[in-house]
């Protein structure tokens, strides 16, 4: 950013400028007015927004623009009162706009001077230039002290400016719900990573500019307006928009502090829920979930998105990815979208990507539901997905339903064989999802939204319901965090294993893993089949339920490494879920194994996650002259000690005292410093 010098500094105009003539006549020009009011009865039903500080403009004209039709539907007219210019280059870098009653006339010397109309009026906004480019509300005052009304029929220079301006572009730009924006947006975020400024320019991609969203009447600005409260109350509230060259808005990125930090803990896998796309619901939703230390869904953002297409995809991606100051998840989980998955090779090359089974096994019904033989094809597939443990068995059973039924040029069948690497749970064994994919029948990938968002919810409507969502989720997770630290988990089994992960692990991630435990004493006859060297190889038989209340027995491969201590079974449950199965349990047990290995017992899912989780930039590598990156970091910490207020009372009146405290000792520092 350029730093202007003292000298440059220096305004031109020191004191404000007043134009002597009226800034607002009667009578003769009401006929031009009328005409416009006529041209603009559908325009003026929508009210401007408030001029609030840090809202941004294009240029010194779209600023003014957008308070002269502020002043216009309130009432009052406006004039530049104040302008400072770098000497060397002509520019002017900053601006007062005031109401047009601000400070009095000069005094004239004629013999008949006209009458004083002017207040003194403090009403204004100053505008700034920032990074050269983009004109920013630095300070704001609303109140008038004279009566201000849209009803009042005075008819003021600068809305006739507007007028004749308006008239000549009517024809041409008429203005429509997707032009507001353009006009009216706060500053985008500027994200940095590390010292680089990542500028919001480098977010935009050449997209079709025939796709943007669809929206209705008070839908831009319901977002709109979302956004500003929550750049104004929620500092760390992040959000892009990207617009074609005619203003329309093609799609939208947003993040709120507690979803940026959540990517700190959470980000390890994420799943990409593009469900309103699928299934053509009115707002084109896209959201980024993870799992929490409960197993609960957390929102790591959301956007809307303009057109399933590769375009749009890749600037979401990149919008998400500068939101997270560059960093990226280790898995990747969607639906089997083509566009999505060349967007996220491009983005993130080096992420593992999937696709869902619970949202490929979703449309079963939709793809097959027709064919002859229907609830057969099913259930082999369903049989071929979730109880394959070798990739030969999968084969066999997936070749025998095509065979059987005469599928082989059933298109949707044939592009899942071609991607059943990335989806059939038997190829994915050496991944950790950290349970975020489903791989028994019964299990499902829910939406964030899920009971907040159907096919017929307007964009206004999603806003409204955004801010509910989230407090619940939030709730709830504050409650299985108390509920985690405060309960003592009742003991199913003399095991030791159940007892030792009791202490450490969250209550829902405790539960699952009990079930395991619980389920040693359905295997039997754990046998040693092979050896070699360190490494034995041993076969656990277990009932498990098949069809009916039928039992069957399965056995299962387990291998045991001794000098380490390690343990791995064909069922892969640990890197599916995060926690050892059953039959691995049984083959330490037999090896009289007391303890389970700490390599096994995750850190993600301890009850302490969120505070034992290190924060990934010391205060050594964060440049102290860069206040976004102060703030950032500063802000890291900070969310560990909201969390952990809101454990209890008790811990709540501990960090507000601390807190106190804190703000004290800034204030003696502060006045030391100026004693001085």
């Amino acid at each position: 950013m350029h730093k202007t010098s003292d000298m440059e500094a220096i305004c031109l105009n020191s004191g404000p400028v007043f134009d002597d003539c009226e800034e607002y006549e009667d009578g003769e020009d009401c006929s031009v007015v009328e005409h416009d009011n006529e041209i603009h009865e559908k325009d003026s039903k929508k009210e401007s927004p408030q001029p609030t500080i840090g809202l941004e403009f294009g240029s010194f004209d779209e600023a003014y623009d957008f308070y002269n039709m502020y002043g216009k539907e309130q009432g009052f007219g406006i004039r530049v009162s104040n302008s400072w210019f770098r000497s060397k280059r002509k520019e002017r870098y900053r601006a007062k706009l005031s109401c047009s009653n601000a400070g009095f006339k000069k005094k004239s010397g004629a013999n008949h001077p006209r009458p004083e109309t002017r207040t003194g009026c403090p009403a204004m906004l100053v505008i700034k230039l920032v990074d050269s480019k983009r004109w920013r509300i630095v300070e704001v005052e609303l109140q008038h002290n004279h009566t201000v009304s849209p009803e009042i029929r005075r008819f003021y220079k600068s809305h006739k400016k507007m007028i004749l301006a308006s008239k000549k572009q009517q024809e041409l730009t008429p203005v429509t719900e997707v032009h507001t924006i353009k006009l009216y947006r706060t500053g985008i975020d500027a994200a940095y990573n590390g010292s680089q400024e990542v500028e919001e320019t480098e977010s935009r991609l050449p997209v079709d500019t025939s796709k943007h969203l669809e929206l209705k009447e008070g839908d831009a600005h319901a977002l709109y307006n979302y956004f500003c409260r929550m750049k104004l109350t929620n500092p760390n509230f992040f959000y892009l928009m990207d617009l074609d060259d005619e203003g329309c808005l093609r799609n939208v990125f947003w993040a709120d502090a507690r979803s940026r930090a959540a990517f700190n803990s959470f980000s390890d896998a994420v799943a990409i829920d593009t469900t309103s796309l699928r299934n053509k619901y009115e707002i084109p939703i896209i959201s980024f979930g993870g799992l929490n230390n409960h197993g609960q869904p957390v929102l790591l953002g959301c956007g809307f998105l303009g057109h399933d297409s590769v375009d749009c995809f890749t600037w979401m991606l990149k919008s998400w990815q500068t939101c997270m100051l560059g960093r990226h998840p280790q898995v990747i989980l969607t639906d089997q979208s083509k566009p999505l998955q060349i967007a996220i090779s491009k983005v993130f090359p080096q992420v593992c990507h999937c696709y869902c089974l619970s949202y490929i096994v979703q449309r079963v019904p939709e793809k097959l539901g027709g064919l002859k033989g229907y609830e057969s094809i099913k259930m082999q597939l369903y049989n071929a997905v979730y109880n394959s443990l070798k990739i030969t068995e999968f084969e066999s059973s997936w070749g025998q339903m095509i065979s059987q039924h005469g599928l082989k040029d059933n298109k949707w069948l044939l592009s899942l064989y071609e991607d059943r690497e990335k989806w059939v749970p038997v190829y994915l064994k050496d991944i950790s999802f950290m349970g975020i994919m489903p791989i028994k029948e019964n299990e499902s990938l829910d939406s964030f939204f899920d009971g907040y968002v159907h096919k017929h919810t307007s964009f206004k409507e999603f806003v409204d319901k955004y801010d509910l969502a989230l407090q619940r989720k939030y709730q709830k997770e504050a409650m299985a965090d108390m509920e985690s630290r405060s309960s003592s988990f009742e003991l199913k089994t003399k095991c030791k294993f159940e007892r030792q992960l009791s202490r450490i692990f969250t209550k829902e991630i405790f539960k699952k893993f009990q079930k395991e435990v619980e389920e040693m004493y359905s295997c039997f006859n754990t046998r040693q089949v092979h050896i070699n060297g360190p490494i034995m190889t041993f076969v656990v038989k277990e009932r498990v339920e098949s069809e009916g209340s039928e039992k069957e027995i399965r056995q299962f491969e387990v291998l045991y490494e001794t000098t380490q201590v390690e343990v791995r079974c064909i069922c892969s449950l640990f890197s599916f879920k995060g926690y050892l199965c059953r039959h691995a349990l049984n083959v330490l047990n037999y090896n009289g194994v007391e303890d389970i290995p700490s390599q096994y017992i995750l850190p993600r899912w301890y009850k302490d996650y969120k505070r034992k989780i290190p924060v990934d930039s010391v205060i050594s590598h964060v440049d102290v002259n860069n206040p976004m990156e102060l703030y950032n970091h500063l802000h890291k910490h900070v969310m560990r000690v909201v969390e952990e207020g809101a454990q209890s009372e008790e811990h709540y009146m501990a960090v507000l005292q601390e807190l106190e405290a804190l703000l004290n000792r800034f204030s003696l520092v502060d006045n030391n410093l100026v004693s001085l």
